[in-house]
């Protein structure tokens, strides 16, 4: 299985219909999916996910493997927008590293939910409480990596300058998909604790239609990451080797810690995509408002443009087979 594990990644519906979409960009079709559509889509994977989420949670409890796994997971969110700005620092400037350090300190929901297929493709288990984890590690690095632009930048440049703390934590904290996430795993954790029937009724919904919808927003998914592919001529060979690398270097980060844990395989692979995808949805809103001076083109274009793709084709099986090599599955 091992040996094919990037074969079945490659030939599963979502991930081709990615290709399809990259590929309609490149033969200059005039495919697009209407505008309303793909926000209809991103909104109903994260209301689907959470609600799952919320529903195993209340199943699994919290238990301390639970709070560990999840504390770990808000410290990485902490540390990895630290040590991507020590690296982009090199060869960028204060703002365009830091907006880009918190992208990578942040996560891609697509990623994760991408990992969730491919696991349930291999009849991998995992624990819905991974949601919880990943509904927490954005806002840190949102936060991180406004604090590292204006710490670090040339005192004459940041002069006079303002911080509005409560609008860096209003879109830090409530911005939409965060917000939905959260809510959803409330709500999901709530009904499966005191109403258990409901769980039935919201079964069609949150199951059934599920990988059609993932289909869809990653066909849009590949359009708009095709779309980008101009911006990196702007962002360079830098930023693109960046774009490469540090997904991997989380992942091994993740690796060891999902060790030190003792994960099962299934939440193994599902934390090391945590640490190792990067944001291009809020974070870039976030960055826009906090720090201007940022050059979008380099946060999103890397993000969106080479790490998005490379976790989605190559990054997850990569790491499944990591996973199994280092993790031994569970009796």
């Amino acid at each position: 299985m091992q040996s094919n594990l990037v074969l079945q990644n490659l030939l599963s519906a979502p991930v081709l219909f990615f290709f399809l979409g990259i590929l309609g960009v490149l033969l200059g079709s005039d495919l697009e999916l209407p505008t309303p559509l793909p926000k209809l889509f991103s909104l109903y994977l994260l209301l689907a996910i959470g609600f799952k989420g919320g529903m195993e949670l209340a199943q699994s409890g919290l238990g301390s493997q639970v709070l560990l796994t999840i504390g770990a997971a808000v410290a990485m969110s902490l540390l990895v927008p630290l040590s991507s700005f020590l690296m982009l620092r090199t060869r960028l400037d204060t703002y365009n590293a830091a907006a880009t350090a918190a992208a990578y300190g942040s996560i891609s929901a697509v990623t994760f939910i991408t990992a969730q297929s491919f696991l349930n493709v291999l009849a991998v288990e995992f624990d819905g409480f991974m949601v919880a984890a990943l509904a927490l590690m954005e806002s840190p690095a949102i936060v991180v990596g406004v604090l590292l632009a204006r710490l670090t930048a040339p005192r004459d440049e940041g002069e006079g300058e303002t911080l509005q703390w409560r609008e860096v934590l209003q879109e830090a904290f409530l911005n939409g998909s965060i917000f939905l996430l959260v809510g959803s795993l409330v709500i999901g954790f709530v009904v499966a604790s005191f109403s258990p029937a409901g769980l039935e009724k919201m079964d069609p919904f949150t199951e059934k239609l599920f990988y059609g919808a993932l289909c869809f927003f990653l066909l849009d998914m590949g359009i708009v990451a095709a779309q980008r592919l101009k911006d990196l001529r702007q962002a360079g060979s830098f930023l693109i080797a960046f774009a490469i690398l540090a997904p991997l270097l989380h992942a091994a980060a993740g690796l060891a810690i999902a060790r030190v844990l003792g994960l099962p395989q299934g939440d193994a692979l599902l934390f090391m995509v945590l640490c190792a995808s990067a944001s291009y949805i809020a974070v870039p809103a976030a960055m826009r408002m906090t720090v201007p001076q940022a050059n979008p083109s380099f946060y999103i274009s890397s993000a969106l443009g080479v790490t998005f793709p490379f976790n989605v084709v190559v990054g997850i099986p990569l790491y499944m087979l990591l996973v199994q090599r280092l993790i031994p599955s569970a009796p």
